[in-house]
């Protein structure tokens, strides 16, 4: 049995413990000739108990999370760098891609800087080059990060054709006033708050790396 398959058995527990109780409760009243005022009492007091327990079993069947449903990205799977690019930044990029695409539900990832592709890794998209649509454009020109947590809903999801078609999930994260790091994800909602702050230092490292290599 998987863990997953053991919660959703604890949480029936409550709800099937009320509601024996509360049959056995009503075969005792039946096969009861004389009610005592005692056994009234009782009788109510176990009602109220096999409620609470069919309430707080239903309360935990709404609060428990739902695990947003994943999709396989279409496309195929590469590393590429600008041809350009010094040792050290290379490096750097290759270690910040991989963390990503290893600690966090990113599966495709592009680095746009200095109005060009530095890289693309993960899923690859159809286009290889990114050109800077409106929501691209106010992440670097407002320097604040841009999470759309289900890609479907947005219009604007036409002006990343440089990601897999299928993509559910997208954060846009500033590299300083100079570039934007675009990253997909598999499903919908699946970013959290703590893998944003994980992203945002990356991409104030990358920011560090890059400028001094371009500098250079």
């Amino acid at each position: 049995m998987s863990k997953t398959d053991a919660n959703y058995i604890l949480r029936l527990l409550p709800i099937f413990a009320g509601g024996l109780g509360g049959l056995l409760l009503l075969i005792n009243r039946l096969l009861t000739i004389q009610l005592t005022d005692s056994q009234a009492r009782s009788d109510a007091l176990g009602i109220i108990e096999g409620a609470v327990l069919i309430l707080v079993g239903l309360l935990w069947q709404q609060i428990q999370a739902r695990t947003p449903d994943t999709v396989t990205l279409v496309g195929e799977t590469g590393l590429e760098f600008a041809p350009e690019l010094s040792e050290v930044a290379k490096t750097e990029l290759a270690w910040a891609s991989q963390l990503l695409l290893t600690n966090t539900v990113t599966r495709s990832l592009v680095v746009y800087y200095d109005d060009q592709t530095i890289l693309r890794r993960g899923v690859l998209g159809e286009n290889s080059q990114v050109k800077p649509g409106a929501i691209v454009q106010r992440v670097i020109s407002k320097n604040k990060p841009v999470y759309l947590v289900n890609l479907n809903l947005y219009p604007g999801k036409v002006e990343f054709d440089y990601l897999p078609e299928n993509t559910q999930g997208l954060i846009c994260q500033p590299i300083g006033d100079r570039g934007v790091l675009i990253l997909g994800a598999n499903a919908p909602r699946s970013y959290t708050k703590q893998d944003e702050k994980w992203i945002e230092g990356i991409a104030d490292k990358l920011a560090v790396t890059l400028a001094n290599s371009n500098s250079k």
